[in-house]
Formats: C-alpha cells, sequence, structure tokens
C-alpha cells in the first residue's frame, strides 16, 4: 500500500469544504475494518485511508500548513500504513467505568503481544507491538497499542485462495478467539499484495 505524500493531501480550504463528506466515507470504511475481541478489546486494522483523515483532522486541528510540518505528521502516520505484507492495528481497551478499567489495565500487562490472527492452516501471527514507544509498566498498560502483523507470502496466498481467518486472545487474564466476518476478512485482503 502506497505511502502518502503531500501532494496526495488536501489544503486546508479544501478539505474545509469537504471535511463532512470525507468524515461518512471514513466512518463507513472503518466498520469494515473493526474487530471486537470480547466485550472489551477492539481492534482497528489501519489503512491510508484511515491515516489520510488522522492527518487531515491534524492539520486542521492545528492550522499546520507549512510544508516541513505537514511532512512531520505524514512521517509520524505513514508507518501506520500496511506495507503489503502485513496488517497494522490499534488495539484499544474499553471500559466505560473508570475504576473497572483502572483494574483491567493492571491485570492485562502484556495483552498486546497476546493478541494474534490466524489463516487457516498456518500457526497463529502474534504481533511486533509498540515500536513506537513502551506502552506498560509493572503496574499497568496503556489502553491503546500499535501492533503489525507480519504474514508469510504463503499466508497471503491462501488468504487470496479463500483460507478462513481467525483472531483472538492468549492472555491468562483475557481468552478469546472469533472467525473474522466476511467483510472484514475481505477488506484486510485489500492490504495485502
Amino acid at each position: 500500500m502506497k505511502k502518502l505524500k503531500r501532494s496526495d493531501l488536501y489544503s486546508l480550504e479544501a478539505y474545509a469544504e469537504i471535511r463532512d463528506d470525507f468524515r461518512k466515507k471514513v466512518i463507513a470504511h472503518k466498520k469494515n475494518r473493526r474487530l471486537s475481541l470480547g466485550d472489551h478489546l477492539i481492534l482497528l486494522f489501519e489503512d491510508r485511508l484511515i491515516m489520510q483523515y488522522q492527518i487531515q483532522e491534524m492539520l486542521r486541528i492545528e492550522r499546520i500548513f507549512e510544508p516541513e510540518a505537514i511532512q512531520e505528521e505524514l512521517d509520524a502516520y505513514n508507518p501506520l500504513i500496511p506495507d503489503g505484507n502485513n496488517w497494522k492495528a490499534t488495539l484499544m481497551i474499553e471500559y466505560s467505568d473508570v475504576e473497572e478499567r483502572k483494574r483491567a489495565l493492571a491485570r492485562l500487562i502484556g495483552i498486546e503481544k497476546q493478541t494474534w490472527v490466524k489463516i487457516e492452516g498456518h500457526e497463529k501471527v502474534f504481533p511486533v507491538a509498540n515500536e513506537d514507544l513502551e506502552r506498560e509498566n509493572e503496574e499497568k498498560t496503556s489502553a491503546v497499542h500499535f501492533l503489525r502483523f507480519e504474514l508469510t507470502p504463503e499466508m497471503v496466498t491462501s488468504l487470496h485462495a479463500g483460507a478462513n481467518l481467525r483472531a483472538g486472545i492468549d492472555h491468562p487474564e483475557y481468552k478469546f478467539e472469533t472467525d473474522v466476518e466476511k467483510t472484514v476478512r475481505d477488506a484486510l485482503i485489500q492490504d495485502l499484495d
């Protein structure tokens, strides 16, 4: 998947004109890239369109228009775009009750490394997690983690041939697995060469 360049972005004025429609398009797009892992964890698989939206929103909010500052945003978000042989995802741990969330984040240390995807006929793929910075300490984990699932060429071939896709978590305090629904699976295959 191609990385974003300055020429792919809208100017602040042009973005203001299309923002509502662009936002609706991205929200609809994200529905097919969102995977619930039980009641409290969500994987959102990132891609070029989602990153373009994130960048456009940052430029808008911060009123960024200088070329160097735009490039800094591109440099920050482009690494979250899949490379053709992997999936990149944001893992979100969500508890509506603040105290329950605190207790869960203390229990779920290391959960990001125990999240997996599995293509039928192949071994589970555990992610490279939080390459940007450490997101946990001895007392708790973060509510947000960034994951990269590296796939072999054989796994990609199997997916294109119709292999089933599963995802789950093997953490001692949170075990869950599920088939990835067809709409999400089909969207994720588009990320692969």
